[in-house]
């Protein structure tokens, strides 16, 4: 009996030590695995705070881009309005001075013609273009908008305005334009009755800040352009790339031409006919609108 209640006290103080060892083991488990949770929970810590400050120092520096945009972009808007304002001022001192460079024929036309022509600006270009009904449709050049992502006009007032592109056709250079509102425009004249010798103004406006009116008279007319379908005036009235989408006028005051370009080093300029342009107006017009405008 003595023996039997030794051998299970034995058991009893082995089992007191196995279960001693497995309490053992399973804390020190517990204390690597906090102790590692404990690192990674700083190492993320760690992270966070160093992600954080580079948030926080690309933050500073896009708020100062920002901040300097916008200075920027508030001294153009200030320097563009003072523009403006010196350009209404100055309009009538400048059709006065394009009366005075001109010769008598024009003398009556230019400041009625000048109301109907405007400034092109565009992220790639500039160029000029006239109205051609009261209602705010305006023909320039196609490759005055070419790679355009956005357009604004000027007008002879100084006034910005907003424009939707109705069409256009690459291979004659026409453009159909619309702003919203109602202005004075140019009328056509059939270029079927243009002859030789008649005199000429070429209308440009292009900064939307001073007039470009240059004199001329037709040199030749149906010319044609290698490469080019219609048919062109060809005139010696000097143009530059700011005429580029301004009318060729006649002394009657209307449009025989749009000026499209000149010969390198001659003074030589060519404008698409007057037929054609109000044609390709109409064609494009048809399409888009469903009727003719000329």
């Amino acid at each position: 009996m003595a023996q039997q209640n030794q051998q299970s006290h034995k058991s009893l103080i082995i089992l007191i030590i196995i279960l001693f060892i497995i309490q053992a083991g399973l804390s020190t488990y517990f204390v690597i695995r906090i102790q590692e949770v404990h690192t990674y929970i700083s190492e993320a810590e760690k992270e966070i705070d160093i992600k954080i400050q580079n948030l926080d120092s690309k933050l500073d520096t896009t708020t100062a881009e920002i901040q300097n945009n916008i200075n920027e972009l508030s001294n153009t808007l200030i320097e563009t309005q003072n523009t403006l304002l010196e350009t209404k001022s100055d309009l009538k001192d400048q059709i006065n001075s394009l009366k005075a460079e001109t010769s008598s024929d024009f003398s009556g036309i230019i400041e009625t013609s000048i109301k109907s022509v405007i400034s092109i600006r565009t992220n790639v270009a500039q160029g000029t273009g006239f109205f051609i009904t009261n209602d705010g449709y305006v023909v320039t050049n196609a490759h005055v908008l070419e790679g355009a992502r956005f357009a604004t006009a000027i007008t002879s007032d100084g006034d910005q305005k907003a424009m939707n592109l109705i069409g256009f056709d690459l291979d004659l250079d026409i453009a159909l334009l619309k702003i919203d509102g109602t202005f004075d425009y140019l009328e056509f004249e059939d270029s079927d009755d243009i002859k030789v010798g008649e005199k000429v103004i070429a209308i440009g406006n292009p900064l939307g800040l001073s007039f470009s009116v240059t004199e001329g008279i037709v040199s030749a007319t149906q010319r044609e352009v290698e490469g080019l379908p219609g048919r062109y005036i060809q005139t010696d009235a000097a143009l530059n790339p700011g005429n580029s989408g301004g009318p060729l006028i006649n002394t009657q005051g209307k449009v025989i031409g749009i000026n499209n370009f000149k010969v390198a080093g001659d003074n030589i300029g060519f404008s698409l006919e007057s037929n054609y342009i109000v044609e390709e107006v109409n064609s494009i017009a048809v399409e888009t609108l469903n009727h003719i405008l000329l």
